[in-house]
């Protein structure tokens, strides 16, 4: 799949078919959040892999809106460190946005959905991946074949139009 028709198809996907990803294929997903760009290289991440459906179904817990988490083959854990100062802090999810956005748009170049979710209660998520103290689980990507319709470039989408997001020169 080209760029733009990668970007075009993904999708959040929040139900998935029962095929197992490729190990090769979440492997790939993986190498693109190692390979994103982030400030003076700092690199602030590491990947938990999730696939035991138990584990899957506890970690769906650590955020109302994370239930997908369960129901997906895969879920990668994106895990930062505890920073202090605001600037850090600021830095830190502009780099993880771009990460995020990384792996899912190489995720819908192999026809895998994504899902994502913010992480609420971090005690629970820190017991379950048995994260060390001075890092924290920042989101969940939830991976596996979409359940029905495959992923392909929409035609519409739900998005403000253009010109009202497009200003030139100034507001």
């Amino acid at each position: 799949m080209e760029t733009w028709d990668a970007i075009r198809s993904r999708r959040n996907v929040r139900e998935f078919s029962s095929q197992p990803l490729d190990q090769a294929t979440l492997d790939r997903v993986l190498e693109a959040g190692r390979r994103t760009p982030s400030s003076r290289n700092w690199q602030p991440w590491d990947f938990v892999v999730v696939t035991d459906p138990e584990l899957r179904s506890k970690l769906s817990q650590v955020w109302r809106g994370a239930w997908h988490v369960a129901k997906a083959p895969a879920v990668v854990a994106i895990v930062a460190p505890i920073v202090e100062s605001q600037q850090e802090r600021e830095i830190l999810h502009f780099d993880l946005g771009q990460l995020v956005m990384a792996m899912m748009v190489t995720a819908a170049d192999a026809g895998v959905g994504t899902g994502h979710a913010v992480v609420a209660d971090q005690d629970l998520a820190r017991s379950l991946l048995d994260l060390p103290e001075d890092r924290f689980c920042a989101y969940l990507i939830s991976c596996g074949y979409p359940d029905g319709d495959p992923l392909r470039p929409m035609k519409t989408i739900k998005r403000r139009p253009f010109e009202e997001v497009v200003h030139r020169g100034v507001w």
